[in-house]
């Protein structure tokens, strides 16, 4: 391996808003008498159950490399004996307790199960610095389709040839020399396309807690068998019947995620740490959760893996189109995040007629996972068969080989997963109809053709769909350039009101490496897409980069692919906003061949919140000039209603770096409350480089409900946490069937209710009487002003 410099992050951490579910936790006592000061208690708890919780316990003891960056020594067996000595500590204070993971490299602490009503007791343990929540993973990818490998073409394969680097590969950057951490769900390692890639030392599997961090096979009885980091790591570094980004790169696999890739915290920073300790240069995390807010324990190790050299890359979530849909770790201050884009492709139109001679005037095609695939459907009779919501269940005992699926929008059910379903059954397409008024979104890379239709026509369709077959008319209607995925999460991230994501890259329809599970043909592939196939194009692209230029840092790195992404226009030719795109689309050669990084790549300004009067904020940036010869920037800021004073123009001699101060004046009388964002442009007189610009003027527009999970307590007694990101007027609890059918009334009212975490008890009756054994769903419905959103549960069960 070589050995790349590694230069401080120059962001540090700053959390400055803490959801406490304890109150007055984070706050020191104000009396003359001396009380301890209880450490700060992040995330969703409920406090009055002895449930048993896992949290992440942060020591005030620094870790290794917090206090390296403080400039201070810190052995781990200073740490194990700080640590014995808190464990000591909530022995006397716990009635029931287990330690499970402990840490000491990125994070100082440890991972705790306690119950939830003993959790008040940690905050006074003297060593302990905060607590926090064990939350949940998921990946962040999807499977569209498999391929035998007679299958693979390179029609299959130009996501790495679009961003550029099979010509940083013909100018000799393979990734040679450098190690990329896949945090995942395991590696096949023996695959042959990946083999190459890995050495004696293979990872480790935080799962099963050994040195072999295979996928989980088929028939664990814990769960689903996983193919996802297999396929990650293809797209950085396979070298064989498909090729990745980085070919000749190394991999290691740390396996966090395990049956049906879910997982937690614990074992996400401690693959973070295993990463770091064992040499990695670059780390990808293609998974992620719902909350747009700061996961601080995993943000800890993020930022910390950064300020010691290591490149930390991750996917920012498939909850989009809208804002505010970014989930943690995506939500980093420090890590790389990446959107998902389309790559530029053909548009069809579509016509449906059925055999009665009805035309369907709403007829589009809502998605393909290939040309060919849709344009097989022209000129012939299909058979439909109605499947409901698309669910598995709905598939059940019903013949669609060689059929069309007629398919209903809703029951919670992502578009993509009611296609893939519909390919599980032998359907050769589907039609897919709103079960409301309005349009559907476009969804890229769908397992089978589907077309769309709206709620009338498709229930017109389906009322006489026993009787008639149907027919389709494909035809060409011109191409389009890369775009956003409209699944790709967006920014802002809550309360850092950072955007998010920095840079994108392709995520849809992507073709990787996969283990088939099958023994008489173990070796395969498949297409997936998510911001978990984006993320390792970013991986694989720093890797090139460390390689070309192996005295860069994280930062330089990190500068060097948003400074040159490519700005991305949706299909009206209109610039995404920076929340949607980052930077742009990362472009390989560009990035490495930069001779001026400006860091950071983008400024978040923060909220202006005077409502008389001018408010002014200072801000700065870097300029390196990488060239040998001086160069004279110039600066131009387009931030409408803003006025910004910056130096006119900087001279930086050759391999020289400055900082450039700037000042960002809001008058509130004259700007319209809400989001703003600008681009500062920064011009050596032939090469440009845009830094993305946001500002809030009084409070952002964002949702006022952005988190909603159920507990079951057992006996039929249930606990919702609601994270509300400001106070709400009111929150209605509303119970529906497990497939939103049927509603069955209002199950509680709160009014008034504060920013932070917010529980809510339910005994498992309606009006009184005890609700009927089966599946539901929970919506709580938030109100702030004008301000409406919702949230629902998975299925919780009666009994």
């Amino acid at each position: 391996m070589k050995h790349f410099l590694r230069k401080t992050s120059s962001l540090t951490l700053a959390c400055t808003f803490i959801f406490s579910a304890f109150s007055g936790a984070s706050a020191a006592p104000s009396s003359k008498d001396a009380q301890p000061e209880l450490a700060p208690l992040y995330g969703k708890y409920n406090l009055n159950s002895s449930h048993v919780t896992k949290v992440i316990v942060e020591l005030k003891e620094p870790s290794v490399l917090e206090a390296k960056k403080k400039g201070q020594k810190q052995t781990k067996s200073n740490l194990k004996s700080k640590r014995d000595a808190v464990v000591k500590e909530i022995s006397t204070r716990a009635k029931s307790y287990k330690i499970n993971n402990e840490y000491d490299h990125v994070f100082s602490g440890f991972s705790l199960e306690i119950p939830a009503n003993e959790i008040p007791d940690l905050l006074a343990v003297s060593g302990i610095k905060a607590v926090y929540p064990d939350v949940e993973y998921h990946t962040t990818g999807e499977d569209v389709s498999d391929a035998s490998f007679d299958e693979v073409t390179p029609q299959m394969m130009n996501s790495a040839p679009f961003i550029g680097a099979n010509k940083a590969w013909e100018s000799g950057y393979t990734g040679e020399g450098v190690t990329v951490a896949v945090i995942d769900t395991g590696v096949d390692y023996t695959h042959p396309d990946l083999d190459q890639a890995f050495g004696d030392y293979k990872g480790y599997d935080f799962v099963d807690k050994d040195n072999d961090p295979q996928e989980t096979p088929k028939g664990d009885p814990r769960g689903a068998e996983t193919t996802h980091g297999t396929h990650v790591a293809g797209t950085v570094a396979a070298d064989g019947g498909i090729k990745g980004v980085a070919p000749d790169a190394t991999l290691l696999a740390y396996r966090v995620l395990g049956p049906g890739g879910s997982g937690t915290t614990e074992n996400v920073i401690a693959g973070v740490e295993k990463a770091v300790e064992d040499g990695a240069d670059v780390m990808n995390l293609s998974l992620g959760n719902s909350l747009n807010n700061p996961d601080w324990a995993t943000s800890i190790a993020l930022d910390q893996a950064m300020s010691d050299g290591v490149v930390a890359v991750t996917s920012n979530g498939n909850s989009g189109p809208n804002n505010w849909t970014v989930g943690s770790p995506g939500t980093s201050r420090e890590a790389i995040s990446v959107g998902a884009t389309q790559l530029p492709f053909n548009v069809f139109t579509a016509t449906t007629t059925s055999s009665d001679g009805t035309s369907y005037a709403s007829s589009a095609v809502q998605g393909f996972p290939s040309d060919e695939a849709l344009l097989a459907l022209n000129g012939k009779d299909f058979e439909l068969i109605d499947v409901g919501f698309g669910a598995p269940a709905d598939f059940a005992g019903k013949d669609l080989e060689g059929k069309i699926a007629l398919i209903s929008r809703g029951a919670g059910i992502p578009f993509v997963d009611k296609a893939t379903e519909a390919k599980k059954a032998g359907a050769v397409g589907a039609v897919l109809y709103n079960n409301a008024a309005g349009s559907m979104p476009l969804i890229p890379g769908m397992a089978v053709p589907t077309i769309m239709l709206s709620q009338a026509d498709g229930q017109a369709l389906l009322a006489k769909s026993d009787d008639v077959t149907v027919r389709f008319g494909i035809q060409s209607a011109g191409a389009v350039g890369e775009l956003m995925a409209d699944f790709s999460s967006r920014g802002p991230v809550m309360d850092t009101w950072m955007i998010k994501p920095d840079v994108s890259a392709p995520g849809v329809n992507i073709v990787s490496t996969v283990p088939t599970h099958d023994p008489a043909n173990p070796h395969g592939y498949g297409a997936k897409q998510g911001t978990s196939m984006a993320s390792p194009h970013v991986a694989g692209a720093a890797a090139l980069l460390l390689e070309a230029h192996p005295d860069w840092g994280v930062d330089d790195v990190k500068a060097a692919l948003m400074n040159t992404a490519e700005d991305l226009y949706n299909a009206k030719g209109e610039l995404y906003p920076h929340n949607t795109q980052g930077a742009g689309s990362i472009r390989v050669v560009e990035a490495i061949e930069t001779e001026t990084l400006v860091t950071p790549g983008s400024h978040s300004f923060g909220v202006f919140s005077k409502t008389k009067g001018k408010e002014v904020r200072g801000e700065h940036f870097t300029i390196k000039n990488l060239s040998p010869t001086a160069k004279q920037y110039t600066f131009d800021v387009d931030l409408e209603g803003v006025k910004v004073t910056t130096s006119k123009n900087v001279k930086i001699n050759g391999k020289s770096a400055k900082d450039v101060r700037f000042n960002v004046q809001v008058d509130a009388s004259k700007l319209a409350p809400g989001y703003h964002e600008g681009t500062i442009r920064i011009s050596d007189g032939s090469k440009l480089v845009e830094v993305p610009t946001i500002l809030f003027v009084q409070e952002p527009d964002f949702p006022s409900i952005t988190h909603f999970s159920a507990t079951d307590l057992g006996n039929n007694n249930f606990s919702f946490a609601a994270y509300l990101p400001a106070s709400a007027e009111k929150v209605e609890l509303v119970l529906y069937d497990a497939e939103f059918k049927k509603s069955f009334g209002v199950i509680g009212t709160y009014e008034n209710l504060p920013k932070e975490y917010n529980y809510f008890d339910w005994d498992g009756k309606i009006s009184g009487q005890n609700a009927a054994p089966g599946e539901y769903r929970v919506v709580a419905f938030s109100y702030r002003g004008a301000k409406e959103d919702y949230r629902f549960t998975d299925i919780i069960t009666i009994r």
